[in-house]
């Protein structure tokens, strides 16, 4: 089986090189690894004390942040080295002030390994999520580099646990201590005999409480949304976008920010064409738009701020492979909705139980939630309170795994 996973990683390299050409991301990941260990030797203080910490996107760097940020001030004699395997992570982040050194993660075959642990010779290696790299992580059983995997979470159906796991299962074993995010992956793990499980919870209730409280203050929006209450729609896609506005047009009196996962003109034109009341983009935005009713977010890293403002919430990404992050609107005490594919997500899963989000699958759906919350305000304190509660009572995850490493 560790055969095909190489044989799988040079097909993988090789489908890159192919695609590159003509696919955006593509072309990034294989350009941001040209010459990577010859920069990362030219930039990387051979004498530092390495803290390595790996992410495989955006999504997970967030989630990773409290426990970098919590190394660089209670730990600064180490250094902090941030690897992201995806382009739309590092593209964004490799400015990033928080880690000293910022690089693409090469591709995972032995001689790689080897190499980057040669040049990095790290103390501590933090994955964050996921990201099982067999030959990373068979090279720091082989160091004995303290490896630890925070938020961590399993199912059932993860590939530990199908007959042709085997070298995935012996990868747990590089890990001194694997945090969980829920009692379930605690006793998953416990059937393959792991008794270095601590569940700790998911790093992200710490991210976005930071978030709150660091909230920036954004005028265009105070100035759109004026007397008015707010919807904001984020990580919107295409089939999310057509609900908003549908909703927006029978809502007038509502103000809505629609922040599109990714800004392709053509949705964004679709928007403006047809919001009934006037649409206008957050970079466009001038006095006379005050009036209108759709503000677009066409910029990027103000969404978790923008919901601040806010009264009601959609998260987007339900009607495609998933939905984007919750946790950004709900420490914001939002009534949250989204669309139908939210299962393998745990807080959803938590909100709908709790009362504090809802899964649409149709506009009508999604008027009958929001109705109720629109016209009686004491139904939306009573949500909003709920969706406030459960991310204060998630947060923690941080402390607890600072305590245990350091």
């Amino acid at each position: 089986m560790k055969c095909l996973y190489n044989i799988a990683m040079e097909c993988y390299r090789v489908g890159v090189a192919l695609v590159s050409p003509w696919h955006t991301k593509a072309r990034l990941w294989r350009v941001g690894r040209k010459d990577l260990f010859e920069r990362m030797r030219s930039s990387i203080d051979p004498n530092s004390r390495i803290v390595w910490v790996h992410v495989a996107s955006l999504g997970e760097f967030e989630q990773g942040r409290p426990i970098i940020e919590k190394i660089r001030a209670e730990r600064p004699e180490y250094k902090i080295l941030l690897t992201f395997f995806s382009p739309s992570g590092y593209e964004i982040r490799k400015n990033y002030q928080g880690a000293d050194y910022i690089f693409y993660l090469p591709l995972d075959t032995t001689a790689n390994a080897k190499e980057f642990l040669d040049i990095v010779k790290p103390e501590i290696a933090i994955f964050v999520k996921y990201e099982y790299w067999l030959n990373l992580l068979e090279q720091l059983r082989i160091r004995r580099i303290r490896t630890f995997i925070v938020s961590a979470i399993f199912r059932k159906n993860s590939i530990f646990f199908r007959h042709f796991g085997e070298p995935w299962r012996a990868a747990l074993d590089t890990f001194e201590t694997i945090f969980v995010q829920d009692a379930h992956s605690l006793k998953l793990l416990s059937q393959l005999g792991c008794d270095n499980v601590v569940v700790a919870g998911d790093t992200r209730f710490d991210r976005v409480a930071q978030i709150a409280s660091q909230a920036k203050k954004i005028e265009i929006v105070e100035q759109f949304k004026g007397q008015s209450r707010l919807f904001v729609a984020g990580s919107t896609w295409g089939e999310d976008e057509e609900l908003i506005v549908r909703l927006a047009n029978e809502n007038p009196t509502i103000k809505f920010v629609i922040a599109p996962h990714e800004m392709e003109e053509g949705r964004m034109a679709k928007i403006a064409q047809t919001a009934k009341h006037g649409a206008v983009r957050y970079t466009q935005y001038g006095a006379e738009d005050v009036g209108k009713q759709i503000l677009i977010l066409d910029t990027m890293g103000m969404l978790s701020s923008v919901y601040g403002y806010a009264e009601f919430s959609y998260i987007g990404g339900g009607f495609g492979v998933g939905i984007h992050n919750t946790l950004e609107a709900a420490t914001f005490g939002l009534p949250i909705a989204f669309g139908p594919n939210y299962k393998k997500f745990k807080e959803a899963r938590d909100m709908i139980t709790l009362g504090a989000a809802t899964s649409i699958a149709n506009y009508e759906q999604l008027s009958h939630w929001f109705a109720p919350l629109r016209d009686d305000a004491e139904h939306l304190n009573n949500v909003s309170q709920i969706s406030k509660e459960y991310t204060a009572k998630h947060q923690g995850a941080t402390e607890i795994f600072f305590k245990t490493v350091f």
